[in-house]
């Protein structure tokens, strides 16, 4: 089945009523950082989203769920025990024993180590679906797809709540990183990258504390 024959789309009115819970404020020098806190606080909201990443992969069909370090592993279980999934951590490296590495990536924020995988959780064929809370420049998602396939699964879909859609394919001139072709470098331009909410509608500004600093380590 089409992706674009489901249910849900995005930036449709129920990711409209979860957008009112995404606030962004300046942090790490990015000025709109996306808080995933805000739908976490409010059980309603969460359950409302994992209700609808279960039924799209209940209707794409999938063999197992990978979230990755960190924010993943609070979406990934959910949406894997509402499945009847199994559902496998991609960490950074030395977390985990028997695991295989990707290569060094970039994001937004610079470049990465590579992300592991236990080798024995993903089998020939697999159907694997991807979680993370947020897809910028999708170096971290480039990452675990290349784990994936590594050990021969199949990706059948990246999906995150937030889809910052500005990196998709920008101009030479906004000098911003195209996901397209970083992709296509890779060789992952088969791959689907899915988002329920973008930036065209995630417009509000959280209420910071007087005195409030960017405190991330990275600027």
């Amino acid at each position: 089945m089409s992706s674009l024959d489901l249910k849900y789309k995005q930036d449709g009115e129920e990711a409209k009523e979860i957008a009112k819970y995404l606030p962004y404020f300046p942090f790490k020098g990015i000025d709109r950082f996306y808080d995933i806190g805000g739908f976490l606080y409010e059980p309603a909201v969460f359950q409302k989203i994992v209700d609808i990443f279960v039924e799209r992969y209940q209707a794409i069909g999938i063999d197992v769920v990978a979230g990755l370090d960190a924010r993943g592993f609070i979406l990934g279980p959910p949406i894997a025990l509402a499945l009847k999934k199994p559902f496998i951590m991609m960490r950074k490296k030395g977390k985990m024993p028997n695991t295989v590495e990707s290569k060094e990536y970039e994001t937004e924020y610079g470049s990465r180590s590579g992300l592991t995988v236990q080798a024995d959780k993903i089998k020939k064929g697999d159907r694997v679906l991807i979680i993370d809370d947020l897809v910028a420049t999708g170096g971290t998602l480039s990452s675990a797809i290349s784990l994936v396939k590594q050990l021969d699964g199949v990706v059948v879909e990246c999906a995150c709540v937030v889809e910052l859609k500005l990196f998709i394919d920008p101009s030479e001139e906004s000098g911003l990183p195209s996901r397209t072709k970083s992709f296509a470098k890779l060789g992952h331009q088969d791959v689907p990258v899915w988002g329920l909410v973008s930036e065209d509608i995630l417009l509000n500004e959280a209420e910071l504390p007087k005195g409030y600093k960017d405190d991330g380590e990275e600027h």
